[in-house]
């Protein structure tokens, strides 16, 4: 491969430095006087692409944003430019950014590079100002407008981007600081992306990290919404399959970067890009790429996680140890082991760049609480603290862990979060990879704080440690605005941890004081996020629901074109008027106005209104998660079976354990006459509804309509068990009894030996009929069962039949005569001579009666069984006048004619 030019090498080193600023560096360079990408400055943007990188390297965003230089280049910003319409002042700067990358630049793209880099260093800037702002903090310092100009309608301002982040299909989440500069930064790099797609850029010079920075702007945007967007979803994906597949493995960041790699950045930098990748699926809750993407991450760090027990003490006061779940981490820069979780009791550092910033809580225990942060693990007799497998115990504190590697850690908790099930034990099994991160000396900030808001999710649902909690979050919280540490050092990692938003960081924090029962603080916290669900809902507790409204109306005097005030007053007021107002000040692009206009609509039965509004609301925003699911209620209520069947289809493919959802699209197969697919629904429809017996009724019919009996007779039992025998279908035990005698009966299995003779030969024939006369023997038991289970109870009245023919099949002729007369008798009564299809039944059972009782004196030669049938038959006859037309007394008397012929021959013979 040939040595890239000097100009290509000092722009990835520009690329380089940028994404620098959010990660850790394993170690400075040999010579930092002598920077890679500073060696041959020819170009004369290169002081300003330098100043730029010092101002964003050393935290200074808003110098970077507001440099004299990239203005008068770049934007030309005079006073004399109107600043009346957001809109128009974005678009021409976006005009005027491609006028400076593209009709300004000399005719070759190693100018148009340098020209990319400059737009790309404010961008970055904006973006990590933002990321300050709502992420790591602290907020103050930053001006609400990123432009290097005095904007007097901030308000309006504000209120156009957040219109602008709100069209993805979602409120944001609260109130969003500095709201402009995430606009700001998405539209530059967003513009590079198109002119190099456009092919207005030369691709020899491409800059491929636009695409990393792209997606992390799309995600930061997803992450300050309320909802999944649909699609941010769509642009993520791009985004990021592109930035995998530039820098998805060690050798494409080598080839990349070459010599300006530090020792082991690159696997850093893979390990990074994996993380983040795995995150955006975390967040769209798709499982199994989440994995597969901190598998990757977790390899290209060069650590091996797994969990073991240790014996260890959990309180102050505990005296015999017990088992405790710690983590192992097998790196590969050591030969054992290394036990991230120490008693050490040593302080917490947040990084480990020089700096001596002491954790606000200790690592052993803390006064609202005598249950230990980390467990203190049994210590080793001897004097080593070493005992198998490479674990360090006693004196010994644990080998400590990269900053990468202690972020795989944290992402490990992520998969745990979405993969199991939301209840105590998932909490504990999260615990020993946050406490190897508390049981390390030395942190990052983010890390520190991804690690401590873990921790406080845990322990606020745990009654013995919600106080300390409450108390740990108090202090997280207030921290966001100390000015320690800087603004450059919490910026490491804050992409590549999931940490919630400042926004999201104090509603935690207010939910937790609801459930602590301190209303009074939720109400402040809430009201100053503006959060008016959560409002509403505190004072609906203090029963003071009348106030909120009044602070929503005073509100909406104040800002009358922000959509979520009057969705939330609808929602207190059931006015519709509010939600149509809410679609007014939004340009018909609030989704959450949509859904309520659908819901309202459909309660009031306009079913076609309801429909057609959800198919507007979805397709603002396709990932609603129960947008779907009311759409196909609202259609099938509508009577529009197709567009139901999408709806539901679309709500299991979103949610798989929506089992209501499951039934309906197996009843709309149903419907359709398309009983395999029906049943393919049931059956996952079963697994998270098992106690609803109409669920099981449609089931059993619908297996044995796909020929799956074993299938049928256990959802037949499982009815039966819910209703406590009660609900008896006696058609599908016909239909059941019919297709075992079927499979049962010694013709059946003659033709399938003929069969499998003529198709095969041996011992796979030999095989085959052993494994057909085994199922035949089972389904004969298993219906067995459920028809004594039923004639048992005494709810069986037409069920004797079935089982008299179930004892026939056994060869017990005693029991089904038996069996066979309790039939009889139960159709027996003053009404049987003049209902019809009452003495059609009747007729059918005498007449297997009788036919039983002349087989069983075939077999045993008594006279009395014949007898016996003469008696009934007589007396039917005698009474069954009114039905002489019928089909069913015609067999009656054949049967009879049939009965005195064997009496004759029997006494002839006699």
């Amino acid at each position: 491969m040939s040595e890239p030019s000097p100009d290509l090498a000092i722009l990835r080193g520009y690329e380089l430095r940028l994404l620098r600023c959010t990660f850790l560096s394993p170690s400075p360079p040999s010579d930092p006087e002598q920077p890679s990408d500073q060696t041959s400055p020819t170009h004369p943007l290169s002081p300003l692409i330098s100043s730029l990188l010092t101002s964003i390297e050393s935290g200074r965003y808003l110098e970077a944003l507001t440099s004299a230089d990239a203005n008068r280049l770049v934007f030309k910003l005079t006073d004399s430019d109107s600043l009346d319409d957001p809109d128009r002042v974005y678009s021409e700067l976006l005009r005027r950014v491609e006028s400076f990358i593209c009709e300004e630049a000399e005719d070759n793209g190693k100018d148009q590079a340098y020209r990319v880099v400059v737009v790309l260093c404010i961008a970055v800037a904006a973006l990590l100002a933002f990321t300050q702002s709502n992420l790591t903090g602290p907020l103050e310092g930053l001006p609400r407008c990123p432009l290097p100009m005095e904007v007097p309608l901030c308000d309006e301002w504000d209120n156009w981007a957040r219109n602008q982040l709100m069209a993805a299909g979602s409120d944001l989440l609260g109130k969003v600081y500095n709201i402009q500069y995430i606009i700001y930064a998405k539209i530059l790099v967003m513009k590079m992306k198109d002119l190099l797609f456009e092919g207005s850029l030369s691709c020899a010079y491409g800059i491929r990290s636009l695409s990393w920075w792209l997606a992390r702007v799309t995600f930061l945007h997803q992450r300050i919404l309320d909802e999944r967007s649909s699609s941010l979803f769509d642009l993520l994906h791009v985004f990021t399959s592109e930035t995998l597949n530039h820098f998805g493995t060690l050798e494409k960041v080598t080839s990349y970067w070459g010599n300006d790699l530090r020792n082991g950045e690159g696997s850093t930098l893979v390990s990074v890009i994996h993380l983040e990748a795995g995150m955006m699926e975390y967040i769209y809750a798709r499982v199994d790429s989440c994995r597969l993407h901190f598998e990757s991450a977790e390899a290209a760090a060069g650590v091996k996680l797994s969990v073991t027990g240790v014996l260890g003490f959990r309180t102050i006061h505990q005296v015999e140890p017990k088992a405790q779940m710690v983590l192992l981490a097998n790196t590969t820069s050591s030969k054992s082991g290394a036990l991230c979780s120490s008693e050490s009791p040593g302080p917490h550092r947040y990084d480990s760049i020089g700096r001596n910033d002491i954790s606000k809580h200790p690592s052993e225990s803390h006064e609202a609480s005598d249950i230990l942060l980390t467990p203190r693990l049994v210590e080793n007799e001897s004097d080593s603290g070493v005992i198998s497998d490479g674990i360090q115990v006693g004196g010994a504190a644990a080998d400590p862990l990269s900053a990468i590697q202690q972020a795989v850690i944290l992402a490990k908790c992520l998969l745990i979060e979405k993969s199991t099930r939301h209840d105590d034990m998932q909490r504990w099994e999260m615990a020993p990879y946050i406490e190897a991160i508390d049981s390390q000396l030395s942190s990052y900030f983010i890390i520190r704080r991804c690690c401590d808001v873990l921790r406080i999710r845990w322990e606020s649902r745990r009654s013995h440690t919600k106080e300390r909690a409450l108390t740990m979050m108090e202090t997280l919280v207030q921290g966001i605005n100390d000015p320690s540490p800087g603004v450059a050092d919490r910026i490491h990692f804050c992409y590549g941890i999931y940490i919630p938003t400042v926004s999201a960081l104090r509603k935690e924090y207010g939910e937790l004081c609801v459930r602590c029962g301190l209303i009074g603080e939720a109400v402040k916290i809430f009201e100053d996020l503006e959060l008016w669900d959560n409002l509403i809902f505190c004072y609906s507790l203090l029963e003071k629901k009348a106030a909120a409204v009044e602070l929503i109306k005073t509100r909406l005097s104040e800002t009358p074109n922000d959509p979520r005030l009057w969705c939330s007053l609808g929602d207190v007021t059931n006015d519709d008027a509010c939600f149509e107002k809410a679609l007014e000040v939004s340009n018909d692009r609030s989704a959450r106005a949509k859904r309520s206009l659908a819901r309202s609509a459909y309660n009031r039965g306009e079913y076609r209104t309801s429909k057609l509004l959800w198919e507007s609301a979805m397709a603002l925003n396709s990932l609603y998660p129960d947008g779907w699911f009311a759409l196909g209620a609202a259609a099938l209520k509508d009577r529009d079976i197709e567009k139901a069947l999408d709806g539901f289809t679309r709500a299991v493919q979103l949610d798989p354990e929506n089992g209501e959802a499951w039934n309906n699209i197996a009843c709309l197969h149903m419907i359709k006459g398309k009983s395999k697919e029906a049943f393919i629904a049931f059956r996952e429809a079963l697994k998270f509804k098992r106690n609803s017996y109409q669920l099981w009724e449609n089931y059993s019919h619908v297996a044995l309509d796909v020929g799956n009996v074993a299938q049928a007779l256990e959802a037949a039992r499982k009815v039966l068990d819910l209703t406590n025998n009660k609900r008896i279908d006696a058609e599908l035990l016909e239909r059941i009894m019919t297709e075992v005698e079927s499979m049962a009966s010694p013709t059946n299995s003659a033709m399938t030996d003929d069969e499998d003779n003529f198709l095969v030969c041996g011992t796979t024939n030999a095989a085959s009929e052993v494994g057909k006369s085994r199922e035949a023997e089972h389904l004969v038991e298993f219906l067995g069962k459920v028809l004594q289970q039923i004639v048992r109870s005494g709810n069986g009245t037409d069920i004797w039949g079935l089982y008299a023919r179930w004892q026939k099949m056994k060869g017990d002729l005693s029991m089904c005569r038996e069996a066979w007369l309790k039939q009889v008798r139960s159709y027996q009564g003053s009404d049987l001579w003049k209902d019809r299809d009452r003495f059609k039944k009747f007729a059918k059972s005498s007449l297997e009666l009788c036919k039983v009782y002349m087989e069983i004196s075939s077999s045993t030669g008594s006279r009395d069984e014949l007898l016996s049938a003469e008696r009934h038959l007589r007396n039917i006859m005698k009474q069954a006048g009114s039905f002489a037309d019928m089909e069913e007394l015609q067999h009656l008397k054949a049967c009879l004619d049939e009965v005195k012929l064997k009496l004759d021959c029997d006494s002839v013979s006699t």
